[in-house]
């Protein structure tokens, strides 16, 4: 009996003279189905054979939940591909047509998505019209929002309200303890600040706002407030409420009219309380150039060079706090062209960048650096960003990559460039391996720009005898091709007003270094034995400008001020 007969007499079961009576018509019906589904089990079967791709029938395999929900019910029967199994390690999917390009895209994905290993099957019709019946006993699920809604009008008007910490600490008195929560984010986020640290102390709550990279102390709350804060903090990140002994992790969104906020946070216990430290990282869609972030002169020449090369690795150093995050995100914006396949490697990422395919760690799974860039180079990349290099294993592909045409960006914290060489050969990388991937290294801080609505003029006589000297001997230093068109007398001093918070200053700029691997520095590299006194002497013999040198520039142009200088790179 072919398919088209069965077909028919599935299509008018009513048919007195085939079927007699209600009851011999349903068994009727449900032999010619068994008919039906063993004859496409047969020949799908036969077709796996044909393709070279392993058959099995699904119409008595028990599919869990998870497996279903690896693809949408639209998409598995738009493309006809199915997730059967799936577990922490591995799943399988069916597919009626294998050779469908998507179906090795979406096997890909969730192969990506879930760090497992996986297989497609090809499966029958029958076995895909059972598998998206079973679609429909699965629970509706509501999603759990963790978001905080932030209107215009109570934005605005906490943004009104608030000018400076004083004015801060006022409002938060008039609020009830249920709407702490958005007046902190809202004065935070009116602040500029970048991180929100709530302390508990013996006898108060302190809030603290980090601003350009100092935490200020912003404002105290009754000790009562505590518990029912903290919680409502821990509410919104999805955090366990009744943990308080182990430190937790987790995220929330503020989301605005403009943009979206994301809210990285920590909690930690402390002998008084737990501790809470907010993330703020603005969602602005914000394009971040080198400019912006004060990389000029020889310095900005260097890095253009270097990022136009096809492969090797440029590495960033500097302490937590540094920007070097914010700087790789500006060369992979320059990078980000059609027909350059970009992927990271972020923890977290932190700002999202379209066109550029980012891939976060969880240790949770045992997706490190090193296991995340081992997958990362069999996608094909052009270039590859890195979050930390931190350990042998993720330095030694790294260095692979760099040498096997891959552009590699990445970041090792070192106090100085000249020290990230030392550091790698530290960790065990070989120096004959180092040195011809190694295309440059930056070194970089950030020190506050002093607020150009309230700065005030001074000049070097005015300082006080120890910083007129230090100043005095880093000036000594520069080359004359530098400080020929500047007075070299004339610096800046903070004072403070309504714009800055009185605090002098206000946003920030990154002072740096910059080397490249010249054949000198290569072969000192190559051989191994080199210090980091005698790569920064040989560098800067060679044109580099260091971070103090570079930051006592930015003082005589008037963005920053002497102090601040040595409060970062001393």
């Amino acid at each position: 009996m072919s398919f088209s007969n069965i077909n028919d007499l599935l299509k008018k079961p009513e048919d007195k003279s085939t079927v007699s009576n209600e009851g011999s018509q349903k068994k009727f019906t449900q032999k010619m189905v068994g008919i039906r589904r063993n004859q496409l089990e047969v020949e799908a079967e036969r077709r796996s054979q044909q393709l070279g791709v392993p058959y099995i029938s699904l119409e008595h395999f028990p599919v869990s939940q998870e497996a279903l929900r690896q693809i949408p019910r639209e998409m598995a029967a738009a493309e006809k591909v199915i997730c059967f199994f799936a577990t922490p390690d591995e799943v399988r999917l069916g597919a009626v047509n294998p050779e469908n390009e998507k179906v090795a895209d979406m096997l890909a994905e969730i192969k990506d998505r879930n760090h497992a290993d996986g297989m497609v099957y090809l499966i029958s019709e029958s076995s895909l019209e059972r598998i998206l019946e079973l679609y429909n006993r699965l629970p509706i699920i509501k999603g759990i929002t963790k978001d905080i809604e932030i209107t215009e009008n109570a934005l605005s008007g906490i943004q009104s309200d608030v000018t400076d910490f004083s004015s801060f600490q006022e409002l938060l008195k008039k609020k009830s303890t249920t709407d702490l929560v958005v007046t902190i984010m809202g004065a935070a986020l009116k602040l500029d600040a970048s991180d929100v640290h709530i302390e508990a102390e013996a006898e108060r709550l302190v809030v603290r706002f980090r601003l350009d990279g100092v935490l200020h102390d912003a404002a105290s709350l009754p000790k009562e407030t505590a518990k029912q804060l903290i919680s409502r903090i821990k509410l919104n990140s999805t955090l366990k409420i009744n943990i308080t002994e182990d430190p937790q992790d987790g995220r929330f969104t503020i989301k605005l009219k403009a943009y979206d906020v994301d809210v990285r946070v920590s909690t930690i216990p402390t002998v008084h309380g737990e501790s809470v430290v907010m993330r703020l990282l603005r969602q602005t869609g914000q394009k971040i150039t080198l400019d912006d972030l004060g990389i000029r002169g020889r310095a900005l020449a260097v890095l253009k060079t270097e990022i136009t090369r096809p492969n090797g690795m440029i590495i960033i150093t500097g302490p937590t706090g540094s920007g070097k995050s914010t700087t790789l995100y500006a060369v992979l914006t320059i990078l980000n062209k059609p027909g350059v396949k970009i992927i990271t490697l972020e923890d977290p990422v932190e700002y999202r960048i379209p066109g550029v395919n980012q891939s976060q760690i969880d240790h949770s799974k045992e997706y490190t650096f090193a296991k995340g860039l081992r997958s990362i180079l069999r996608q094909d990349p052009d270039v590859v960003m890195v979050g930390e290099i931190r350990d042998l294993e993720t330095a030694d592909i790294a260095v692979q990559a760099a040498l096997t045409g891959h552009l590699l960006l990445s970041t090792i914290h070192t106090n100085s460039a000249a020290g990230a060489i030392p550091r790698f050969m530290a960790m065990g990388v070989k120096p004959f391996f180092l040195s011809p991937s190694l295309n440059c290294v930056i070194g970089q801080r950030l020190v506050r720009k002093v607020c150009a609505k309230c700065r005030q003029e001074i000049v070097l006589a005015d300082f006080d005898a120890m910083l007129k000297e230090k100043v005095t001997a880093v000036l000594a230093r520069l080359p004359e091709s530098e400080l020929k068109e500047r007075k070299t007398d004339r610096f800046f001093k903070a004072v403070g007003c309504v714009a800055c918070n009185n605090l002098g200053y206000k946003g920030r700029i990154s002072i740096c270094e910059i080397f490249s691997l010249s054949p000198a520095l290569e072969k000192m590299v190559g051989a191994g034995t080199v210090s980091e006194a005698v790569i920064e002497e040989t560098a800067r013999a060679e044109g580099m400008i260091t971070m103090v040198e570079d930051g006592m520039l930015k003082a005589l142009d008037g963005m920053t001020t002497p102090e601040e200088v040595f409060r970062v790179t001393e």
